[in-house]
């Protein structure tokens, strides 16, 4: 168990290694690696977009009979993820790149073509001017001239920029803004004025309605004090006994006659909380026959007066006053309890 984990193998004395077989691999043989897609790339077949940097499990082989400087070339095989179809790109030594084969396009290789035009034309330039002086005169010059129109066409745009700057932006703005002020102040006072009248408005037509009332209760204030300067003192009596003639003589009832003093103190035989404890005094025959004195008496002085049931009251056809009246009052009434 200790020799485990034990490096160092035992080699016996009469060990030989070439006596140990080789084991005969193909050259384009294929081994299963794991990478990411050096660049972005349309499928041919689906249209499917695959980003740099996708990661596939791809079959790598050694190109044969292509070599740079002594360095390999490898070629990748991988699937498109939507269509399962098969894209092979190899690698690029001279340009630190990556050559798209087939199965796929490379995206953004218009740039890339461009780039390498600019870089053989620089080239070819060099390769003219390294053996031809009059040729390096004449790249000179069209470089000046060229030169010279790029000038011109910077002054030209330095020009027209210089015209638009003519136009204040800046004040512009400023006086923009100064006009919208100003229109929201007058708008400002405007709502001013126009809620100032209304107030001005409700308040005169408040104005005329309390002087149209006020009008109102002095003429009938005035119309009031006329009618009650122009009626007599009398008039109380007067409207007394109409009322006593009127329940008399409507439909058999009797009222009960109202005195002006019971009209302040109140009466005692009206059906109150304290009814109960008062108890009128019964007549007796001689209450209920008139005096033949009393009679003649009245008859000479031509007053008519009419006695009446205990429980009815009389009345004076000649307008006499209640109180000259008073004390022929009978001073009891039939009880209501009988």
């Amino acid at each position: 168990m200790s020799e485990r984990k034990v490096l160092n193998k035992y080699y016996p004395p009469d060990f030989d290694p070439a006596k140990i077989p080789k084991l005969k691999l193909p050259k384009d043989r294929q081994y299963v690696v794991r990478l990411m897609a050096p660049f972005n790339m349309r499928c041919k077949t689906c249209g499917e977009y695959i980003y740099k940097g996708k990661k596939f499990n791809a079959r790598k082989e050694t190109v044969q009979n292509e070599h740079y400087m002594g360095l390999p070339i490898f070629r990748f095989y991988i699937k498109c993820t939507r269509c399962l179809a098969e894209i092979t790109f190899k690698t690029d030594p001279e340009n630190t790149d990556y050559a798209m084969e087939h199965g796929a396009t490379r995206n953004f290789q218009a740039e890339k073509l461009l780039e390498e035009e600019e870089k053989r034309i620089q080239q070819e330039r060099e390769d003219e001017e390294l053996n031809n002086p009059m040729k390096v005169l004449e790249n000179r010059t069209k470089d000046s001239k060229m030169e010279m129109e790029v000038l011109e066409n910077l002054q030209e745009l330095k020009e027209l920029n210089q015209r638009q700057a003519l136009v204040d932006f800046e004040g512009m703005i400023d006086r923009y803004r100064e006009l919208e002020k100003r229109e929201r102040e007058r708008e400002k006072e405007e709502d001013e004025r126009e809620t100032k009248e209304m107030l001005e408005r409700a308040l005169v037509k408040r104005l005329r309605d309390s002087d149209s009332e006020s009008d109102g209760e002095e003429e009938s204030s005035r119309g009031h004090l006329k009618q009650t300067c122009a009626d007599k003192p009398t008039d109380i009596l007067t409207a007394d006994k109409a009322a006593n003639l009127q329940g008399t003589s409507s439909g058999g009832v009797k009222r009960p006659k109202v005195e002006s003093w019971e009209k302040s103190v109140g009466t005692l035989g009206g059906r109150g909380a304290l009814s109960s404890l008062v108890v009128r005094k019964k007549p007796t025959e001689m209450d209920k026959k008139p005096n033949r004195e009393e009679a003649s008496t009245a008859s000479q002085s031509g007053t008519a007066v009419t006695f009446q049931t205990p429980n009815q009251p009389y009345f004076c056809r000649n307008g006499s006053s209640s109180l000259s009246l008073l004390g022929a009052y009978s001073d009891s009434d039939s009880n209501d309890s009988d």
